[in-house]
């Protein structure tokens, strides 16, 4: 079976059932393991001199890892690989998630900062409702390459291996990947190779919101503002996400208690979205997974 045709059943598995609490709440879920590796590498690795080299090092064991892993399970067949591909895709849980803090912020702030706490690494405590909307959709526009479309694409790429990569590289970014006293050497590598696994994929991301948000024509304003964002790859799908829904996004915002004075961007459209907004960002995630549900099907039968 190709890549094509085991990604297709693997986007339909995860859209209809996503992360099932009665499988997940019995088991680690693979991200949780990843996870649980890296941190324990950090906590052996990142100490002494040449942090840098070892991080390296690390990058290079989780690349080897995806590859020799991701080959195994697929010599085991098809229906191994669907299984996988489908638990480490983000589609059906990215759109709870989001909604969720739609719902939090219909009952009230608190409900609303809460539940945009489990997407987003900012401070929730100093914001307003504007400011939750904002960062879910923002989380959104982001995570759909993230989560969804970059994971799919290298799976398109390279088969379970290239999936597999991503997602370990990726996880360390999240983790190791900041420019902190602590991580900026010693994440280096795993952030820039995250940063080269997304240059495809969040432009693809950014493609696909325009296409169906009918922001095509407008191109060279969301590539312009997608360069002022300080991540080279999350400016693409939230400057495109912005325009589709006509909203400020990223902004000033504080990290650890500190406020960061980021630009917004398409800083003229609303600055105070509401549920409806977030609401209208979820209505998108699903239109491009469709449309990229129907490419991976053309593949497939070529």
């Amino acid at each position: 079976m190709s890549h094509a045709a085991v990604l297709f059943l693997a986007l339909l598995l995860d859209a209809a059932l996503g992360e099932p609490r009665w499988l997940w709440a019995r088991w680690p879920h693979p991200a949780v393991l990843m996870g649980r590796l890296i941190q324990r590498a950090e906590d052996r690795l990142n100490q002494g001199a040449a942090r840098r080299l070892k991080g390296a090092l690390l990058a290079l064991a989780l690349v080897l890892l995806g590859l020799v892993l991701g080959g195994a399970i697929a010599a085991l067949g098809w229906l191994p690989q669907v299984l996988v591909a489908a638990m480490l895709l983000a589609q059906r849980s990215l759109v709870d998630h989001v909604r969720t803090v739609a719902d939090g912020l219909r009952m009230s702030l608190t409900d609303g900062r809460r539940a945009v706490a489990r997407i987003v690494g900012r401070d929730t405590a100093p914001m307003d409702g504007p400011a939750v909307a904002r960062a879910a959709i923002e989380s959104a526009a982001e995570n759909a390459s993230d989560g969804v479309i970059a994971p799919a694409f290298w799976f398109l790429v390279a088969g379970l291996p290239g999936l597999l990569i991503y997602k370990l590289v990726n996880t360390a970014d999240s983790m190791i990947g900041h420019r902190t006293p602590r991580h900026e050497d010693f994440g280096w590598a795993s952030a820039r190779l995250d940063d080269v696994l997304n240059l495809l994929p969040a432009r693809l991301t950014a493609l696909l919101i325009a296409l169906v948000a009918g922001q095509l024509p407008r191109w060279q304003e969301i590539a312009a503002d997608a360069r002022r964002h300080r991540s080279p790859n999350a400016g693409w799908p939230e400057a495109v996400m912005a325009r589709a829904l006509d909203t400020a996004l990223s902004g000033p915002r504080a990290y650890h208690g500190q406020m960061k004075d980021f630009p917004f961007i398409h800083p003229q459209g609303d600055r105070a979205p509401g549920p409806q907004r977030i609401e209208a960002t979820c209505t998108r995630l699903w239109q491009i997974w469709a449309v990229f549900l129907a490419g991976t099907a053309l593949l497939a039968i070529l």
